[in-house]
Parts: structure tokens; sequence; C-alpha cells
């Protein structure tokens, strides 16, 4: 084990902004910083970011962390990286600059295309190589209307001068001054190409979505040698060590390392993730196959499904309709009031996920009277984080996999109301960690692991912490009519 003076860099690329955390070798967060970045609509559904913001704000708060690391005596040993997932950049192999903004992964553009390629009978063979459906939040269909519709962008991938990834392969590029093309496995397995049993880039899959493979990164385990940054970023060269999406690496931060271990993650969107162990689950419900993690080359697989708004519904309140000043505004609104009076939030403002998979559902909110107010909306909107995750365990039931707890994080975490009304409403018992940023945590846990301070990730569990546990105190019968009423709305916003 290294010294006391010794760090981890994470480096937490998100969807709505960039943050780093540094953590000591023994998991303690000892700071973070955050810059947010402009959020692009060009049409309706279409969701952008700036590659250039992306990589900008990624340096800015990496060198003010490392300046407080310096500051402080501490050595930044190695470097993990997290990220949005699914997010797809198609940029120049020899000048770095992208070719078209980041297609988000909350982005329904290929919805049409998605839906074509279902008819034609492929989903069956899609989901038995890459675990995952016909949709158009994955990266396939993302980076083939990339190359269809930036002029010229289709011959100059075929011959080789393009490179495809999503957000950790295009930072480790830059950082790595050009010389790194490479991803994790679990970020490969998000994208619709990669064949998540054979553990390789799938043919079949680059010609049905017309992705040639010339364009792929190198596949990686989760913990492994993606390269040094160039010392001209920060002044000195850093390793980077560890890389995961950030859903499987709040699996890792979480430490669900037993098989049937569930946490979920509540950002942007909601990400639930069970741990399956060795074993592929093909789930009967519309959730999702995935690499849970990949360490000495034996894949940890997941069953996921993932919810595309739930932190963003409360964002959408504080700027969209400003009836919050801040986030946290809305646990005190939503216990002003006993009930939600019959108001229901729908919040599909990008379609619904799992299990619905509706790219073109629309946000909807029912049961309004002359005596809703701003305190209802609040209070309707958290709720419908609880509901949908309840659709989710509900779906996990049907696949086999059967609750005994949630472990959760993500920033709507801090809401102790939420945290007790999603308690009541799943009737399990909830967990929250100490450490809430579990996605910048498992990246750290992953340097470690690279970095030979662990000899396997079992030896990290204790690391996570308990902060607070909810348990449910409604009755079935409270229960049973909020959700029938919850079920009913959603059932109206499908048509």
């Amino acid at each position: 084990m290294s010294s006391s003076s010794s760090a981890i860099l994470a480096i937490d690329q998100g969807t709505t902004s960039s943050r780093a955390i540094l953590f000591s070798q023994s998991g303690t967060l000892l700071k973070q910083v955050n810059q947010e970045f402009e959020q692009l609509f060009p049409q309706d559904g279409w969701v952008e970011h700036r590659p250039e913001d992306i990589l900008s704000t990624v340096l800015a708060v990496s060198r003010e962390m490392i300046d407080y690391a310096t500051a402080e005596g501490l050595t930044i040993e190695g470097i993990g990286i997290t990220n949005q997932r699914e997010t797809t950049i198609i940029w120049d192999r020899k000048t770095g600059e992208a070719i078209y903004n980041a297609i988000v992964w909350q982005d329904r553009r290929t919805a049409s295309l998605c839906e074509g390629l279902q008819e034609d009978g492929h989903l069956a063979f899609v989901n038995e190589r890459s675990g995952l459906l016909l949709d158009p939040y994955f990266s396939a269909t993302k980076a083939a209307w990339i190359l269809d519709n930036v002029e010229g962008a289709r011959a100059r991938a075929e011959a080789g001068e393009l490179c495809f990834g999503t957000v950790d392969s295009f930072l480790i590029w830059h950082l790595t001054n050009g010389e790194k093309h490479l991803t994790d496995a679990t970020n490969a397995s998000r994208t619709n190409l990669y064949n998540i049993m054979e553990h390789k880039w799938d043919d079949g899959l680059c010609e049905l979505f017309r992705v040639p493979p010339s364009l792929l990164p190198e596949v990686k385990d989760c913990a492994a040698d993606f390269g040094q940054t160039d010392p001209a970023l920060f002044g000195t060269s850093y390793p980077i060590c560890g890389v995961a999406g950030d859903q499987q690496a709040a699996t890792i931060g979480q430490a669900c390392f037993a098989e049937g271990a569930i946490k979920s993650t509540y950002g942007t969107g909601c990400f639930m993730l069970a741990n399956t162990g060795a074993n592929r689950l093909h789930s009967q419900n519309k959730l999702l196959s995935t690499i849970a993690y990949q360490i000495e080359g034996q894949a940890t697989y997941g069953l996921e499904g993932s919810i595309f708004i739930s932190g963003a519904i409360i964002q959408w309140l504080r700027d969209g309709l400003t009836i919050l000043a801040h986030a946290s505004e809305s646990e005190a609104m939503a216990t002003s009031l006993e009930s939600n009076e019959g108001v229901y939030m729908v919040p599909a403002l990008t379609g619904l996920g799992a299990p619905h998979w509706a790219p073109h559902a629309r946000g909807a909110i029912y049961g309004i009277t002359r005596d809703t107010g701003p305190a209802h909306f609040a209070r309707a909107a958290l709720e419908s984080v609880a509901y949908q995750t309840h659709d989710l365990i509900s779906a996990m039931a049907g696949d086999g996999i059967t609750c005994k707890g949630l472990k959760v994080d993500g920033g709507m975490v801090a809401n102790n109301w939420l945290m007790q009304f999603m308690a009541d409403i799943l009737d399990q018992p909830i967990a929250r960690p100490v450490v809430a940023e579990t996605t910048a945590l498992g990246v750290a846990m992953l340097t470690m692991l690279q970095l030979g301070h662990v000899s396997s990730l079992s030896e990290l569990e204790t690391i996570w912490q308990l902060d607070a546990d909810f348990s449910p105190a409604m009755t079935a019968d409270e229960r049973a009519p909020l959700i029938a009423g919850w079920q009913q709305a959603v059932t109206r916003t499908l048509g």
C-alpha cells in the first residue's frame, strides 16, 4: 500500500457537467470540483454537446484538482475515467477535431431507423450478440447518422481517416495526445456493435448498422494500461489506469460484487443494475444484458434498466418552469403536502426507457385542478422517480431477480423525503452510502487495482460505508392506489 500522501484523481464526465474528484488511497473523498456546460437541443428530441466543451471542462477541473493536490503535498499516482455512456463522437484521426457535435445518449433522432431495423426482423440478432435492444439510446445508429449526414464522412471513415468513440475514448485520445484510441469493455458493451459473449467488435453488427470497423477503438479491461497523459497538459505525466461507463463504475463503487446485488443511480437519468455474475441473463421484460465490469479478461455481467429522466425533471422545474431556484428546494415543497392530491407527472421528456422503450412518448402531467400549485409539480416530479424505479424492480422480478434491498447513489439521493417515499413504494430497504459519488469512487477503485495497491476488487469492499438507511413504513393498502394511479398515467401517455 502506498503512503498517506498519495491520491487518485477520478475524472467523471457526465451529461450536464464534468467533475474531478480526488480520493485518498483508503477511498476517502478529499475534494471535488464541478463545471457545467451547455446542452444543445437543435430539434425536437435531439440532444447534443460540443465536444470541445466536454474536453475543455475536463481539462479545467482536472487542472484545478491537480493544483489543489500539489498545494496539499499530495502525489497523484493515477487517473481513472468514468463517463456518460452511449454518447457518440467521431473525430479526425490526425487532428482530433470532431466532425460533428457529440450526439448524447438521450437523443432520439434515429428512432425511425431503429423502428425500421426492428420491422425488418433484426431485433433478435442484435439482442443475442450485443445484449441490447434496437433503440436510439445506443451508439451505433448515432454513428451511422453522423456518417450519413456529414459531407464526405462515410468515405473518410472507409479510408481510415476517422475515429469513433464514446466519451471515454475521446478523452483518452486527447489526454494521450492522440497516441491511444482505446475504450473499456463496459463502454463497448453499450454501443450495439460489441459482442458481449465473444468479447470483440462484431462484424455482423457493424455491417447491419453500417459502421466501418476501422473507426473502432481497441477494447481493454476496466483496470488496464490506458496510456500516459501528455506532459504538456498538466505539467507532468500521469498513468490512466481505470475506465468504466458511469453506471458500471457506480456498481463497482457501491461494492455490488456479489451475484444478485442491485444498485440504482439517480443523476440526469436513473439506471438500475443487478449483478448476474458470470452468466449473461436474457431478459423477458425488455431489460438490457450488459458487462458490469471486466477484470483480467473475465467479464461479470449485469442486467440493467434505464430511465431517461430522473434528476433532469427537477432541472426542468428549475430552468424550464423556474418554479425552483435550486433543486434542493424540491424536498421542502414535497414535504409541505400530505399527498400528491391526484397529480402525476410522467417525465417522458426524451421518450420512455425501460421497460416501455417508447422513444416517441412525451412528458405529461395528469390530475391538475385549480388548487394545483408549484409544490404539487415538485412532489409529482419526485414521486415519478420512485414510480419508475418500481417499474424496473418489477421487471427484474419478472426475470427472476429478487430485490433484497437497494443501494442508491447520485445527486438525488441527498433528498431524504424521496428516499423514504421510494422505500415505501418499493417496499424495500434503501441504503445510501457515505460517498455518494460512487461513479468516481468506482474508477478510483479500478485505478488502485491497476496500480497494485490491492489484488482484487473484493479487497475494496470495506471502502463502502453506510450513511443512512430507509425502511418502508407504508401499508399495502396505501401503496396500491398510488402505484395504480401511476400506471394509469403511463398508459395514457403511451396512448
